[in-house]
């Protein structure tokens, strides 16, 4: 008697459990011998291209990628609209030496900052004055008037996840031109996010201070920010010409651009995939971040192909306008918040179609614990870092309606090499590092699905 009593109590426990491994084996099996997904990055890249908001490639982006949900059957596709800043480069940049008494004249590999006013045909010319980051600006401080400030301050090399690296050296791209003008320097030039050193530039975006002066911004690549830094440890008076075409233009109306398959027994708790569709003007955006759209369109379609009908409503989201202005995110969020809608979980891979570790999540430590609770179930497919707090930045608006944020976490060590650079192109992304991303978040979405959370 006691043994059926065990049975009865504990035998549908082990058959879930059972389940989900059958189920969580079905998606890793279809993506990884039929996926969609790799196919899907290389027209992204090759037929559309680089997708800066505004531009007509983000405009293209959108609607390829209506039509390929539609294709796909999914329930519901749609277009969400949301005004977009409109900047364009305008013409290629410059960054010149010109009276290196050693070199001569120099050119140094350079692109303006996204959002950064140019300095015209014209040009600029002025002297050059290194510090490393945002303190040592202001160490100097009124020093650097009518001078070019020239931010060195390198990734941390000692930090094993790269993003943290970056995290700490990035202001001085994204507001030290704002910095800057405070102290009546007259443009800026910084050492790329790059974890290694070679001959990319990295562009990314600036933000000004409201009102304040609007100086031109260009990134150096790493090699040419070592050879100035040694060409001005030999000369101080070194002069740099400048030349940038950057303008802001009138905001245009875009999308994000949403594909939804409808639950059938709680189609009002909403599970959220994707990744942001715009990209920067230089490259494919194939690590940034074409890969992590299509690998959320891939979570929808293995559905579609296994023929499964999702408990809760999923949703594949390409978000516009991440780059610069993160526009789609908080729009989606405002539409959300006005509708009611309940977003239980919201997953997003903006890191890269490099081979997947975990997920890194922000919530309740109850929801936080019921992600930790399918460590056995993910761990099989090496997804085993499942304790690194974070989210996404399009994803990040949600979170005051308590939403549980996660983000696919791959493996960080390649992805500045490529970001916001020419070589974030197509060929950069491995297929099966990508399609075992998208297999991943497709796991942790039927296990959200299936078991939901608070």
């Amino acid at each position: 008697m006691k043994k059926m009593l065990w049975i009865l109590l504990f035998l549908p426990m082990l058959v879930h459990g059972q389940g989900h491994e059958t189920q969580l084996k079905k998606i890793y099996d279809t993506e990884l011998s039929s996926g969609h997904t790799y196919e899907n990055l290389r027209y992204l890249c090759k037929e559309i291209g680089n997708r800066l908001s505004g531009s007509p490639g983000a405009a293209a982006a959108v609607e390829w990628t209506k039509q390929l949900m539609e294709s796909y059957g999914f329930d519901t596709v749609y277009l969400q609209p949301v005004m977009v800043p409109h900047w364009e480069r305008g013409g290629k940049d410059v960054v010149r030496v010109v009276n290196s008494k050693t070199h001569g004249t120099v050119e140094l590999a350079s692109l303006a900052l996204g959002n950064t006013q140019g300095t015209g045909a014209k040009g600029l010319l002025g002297q050059v004055v290194e510090v490393k980051g945002l303190a040592g600006l202001q160490a100097l401080g009124s020093q650097v008037k009518g001078k070019i400030v020239f931010f060195n301050e390198p990734m941390d090399p000692t930090k094993v996840d790269a993003f943290e690296a970056y995290s700490g050296a990035v202001g001085q791209r994204s507001s030290g031109a704002a910095e800057a003008a405070k102290f009546g320097a007259i443009a800026t030039v910084v050492r790329s996010m790059n974890n290694r050193v070679d001959d990319y530039a990295h562009t990314g975006n600036q933000r000004y201070a409201p009102n304040g002066p609007a100086l031109p911004a260009l990134a150096i690549s790493t090699q040419d920010a070592e050879l100035l830094s040694s060409l001005l440890a030999d000369q101080s008076d070194l002069q740099l010409y400048l030349e940038s075409h950057g303008e802001m233009k009138t905001e245009k109306l875009s999308y994000n651009v949403i594909g939804e398959l409808r639950g059938s027994e709680k189609p009002e708790e909403i599970i959220a995939v994707g990744g942001h569709l715009d990209s920067w003007d230089v490259g494919e955006g194939a690590h940034d971040d074409g890969a992590g759209c299509m690998q959320g369109i891939e979570v929808l379609r293995l559905y579609k192909q296994l023929g499964w009908k999702p408990k809760r409503t999923l949703r594949a989201v390409m978000w516009m306008n991440e780059e610069n202005g993160l526009r789609g995110g908080q729009e989606y969020a405002r539409v959300a918040k006005e509708r009611g809608e309940k977003h239980i979980a919201a997953i997003e891979s903006d890191s890269g179609g490099f081979l997947p570790i975990g997920f890194s999540s922000t919530g309740t430590p109850e929801q936080r614990a019921k992600i930790a609770s399918w460590a056995e179930l993910l761990r099989p497919y090496q997804l085993w870092n499942l304790q690194k707090p974070g989210g996404g930045a399009d994803i990040g608006p949600l979170r005051d309606q308590g939403t549980l944020l996660i983000g696919l976490l791959p493996d960080s060590q390649k992805y500045f090499i490529y970001h916001h650079t020419e070589a974030d192109v197509f060929e950069a992304v491995d297929k099966r590092e990508l399609e075992l991303g998208a297999a991943g978040m497709a796991a942790l979405v039927y296990l959200l699905d299936q078991e939901g959370i608070q």
